[in-house]
């Protein structure tokens, strides 16, 4: 037994040697997988590390735009509310301006009004203005070419005008009637 416990006990460290070669293999195929694994890893890591400081910059570079964007909308803002006053300003002008044109309206009306009223209360007398005016008119026309001519016919022809007025004026008189 002696012999055959030593035989065993070879065999026994030999398929323990053997299992420990076996795990041994196996560890180191692992840990280069492991490290393949940590190297992509890395690799993506840095790879990450890059653009991320370029995302880093460029977001740095539209925050500072972004607020000066601000500050100028707000100094715009500022400058169209004085812009918006201004025009209520004047549209508060323009409207005392069309309020005045519209009393001057009314005030034109009546006294077109009153006038028109005045022209037909007095329709009769405006008549007989223009007929006299007409007569006059005639009269200084007839004496401005009367005294043209000589004395003789001067003053024949003036007792023609005289009666030829004299018989208008009954005319215009009668016509009036």
């Amino acid at each position: 037994m002696d012999k055959k416990v030593i035989i065993i006990l070879y065999l026994s460290v030999a398929v323990i040697a053997i299992a420990f070669l076996i795990l041994v293999i196996s560890l180191t195929k692992t840990l280069k997988s492991v490290k393949e694994t940590l190297d992509s890893v890395s690799n993506t890591l840095d790879s990450l590390e890059k653009q991320l400081q370029g995302v880093t910059g460029e977001t740095t570079m539209l925050l500072h735009k972004t607020n000066a964007l601000a500050e100028d909308i707000q100094q715009k803002t500022e400058k169209l509310e004085t812009v918006v006053d201004g025009v209520q300003g004047v549209g508060q002008a323009v409207q005392g301006i069309g309020n005045t044109v519209s009393d001057l309206n009314t005030s034109l009306e009546k006294v077109s009004r009153s006038v028109s009223s005045a022209v037909v209360r007095n329709e009769d007398k405006i008549i007989q203005i223009v007929q006299w005016g007409t007569a006059l008119k005639e009269l200084k026309d007839k004496w401005m070419s009367d005294k043209k001519k000589t004395a003789n016919t001067a003053a024949s022809s003036y007792r023609d005008d005289s009666s030829e007025v004299m018989v208008r004026t009954q005319q215009l008189e009668s016509g009036r009637g």
